[in-house]
């Protein structure tokens, strides 16, 4: 082909520049969340604010507030603002709070980026219904939490039982371990034995 022809010549689509795309990405970047509170973790909110407020203030240096007519905690960016993904990770700390984590373990997803939080229904295991349903929830949280306290110190995670979900927050490797547990225990195995076998396959990772 010869240099003097053009590329519309060539038989060469010609297309019209893009303006504004830097900006127009710099526009659509969200920068506000906002995290809606169940009615049963409304009073733990107004008890922990400040602990849930300082990370998020301190540390993100994020802009945030409890609005009173929807009942969510929103957020924004800030001026002081330097992680682009600050907003994300102060909407996945108070997710975690909203869902019955505890304050000192939520945080833990501001520090480490190797942590993620795991949700399912007991019924995703198995259709269950009526007691057998309530039998099944009790067999994970066992008597006064004995069985979830075991599973958490064996895999180094934390499990939150809510009715018939399960939320469980850990490490990639860790929740897969967790889970396996509890869903051992929804289908019917004793504690001692899913315990063992939890013990042995943690032994073995």
């Amino acid at each position: 082909m010869d240099e003097d022809v053009g590329p519309a010549e060539a038989g060469v689509p010609v297309y019209q520049a893009a303006a504004g795309l830097a900006s127009a990405g710099a526009a659509d970047r969200t920068t506000f969340r906002r995290i809606r509170c169940p009615p049963h973790r409304y009073t733990p909110l107004r008890d922990c604010w400040e602990q849930i407020l300082t990370p998020l203030v301190e540390y993100l240096h994020l802009q945030v507030r409890f609005n009173t007519k929807t009942r969510s905690v929103e957020m924004k960016t800030s001026p002081a603002t330097l992680d682009g993904g600050a907003v994300q990770k102060g909407a996945d700390f108070v997710s975690c709070f909203m869902m019955g984590f505890e304050v000192a373990d939520a945080v833990a997803l501001l520090r480490l980026d190797d942590l993620y939080v795991d949700s399912f229904q007991v019924t995703d295991v198995k259709l269950l219904r009526g007691d057998h349903l309530s039998r099944a929830i009790g067999r994970v949280a066992g008597q006064d939490g004995k069985t979830r306290h075991a599973i958490e110190n064996a895999t180094r995670t934390r499990v939150v039982v809510a009715d018939d979900r399960i939320h469980i927050l850990g490490s990639y490797a860790n929740i897969r371990v967790a889970r396996d547990a509890v869903c051992n225990l929804i289908l019917g195995a004793p504690p001692g034995k899913v315990y063992n076998n939890m013990r042995s396959e943690w032994a073995a990772s």
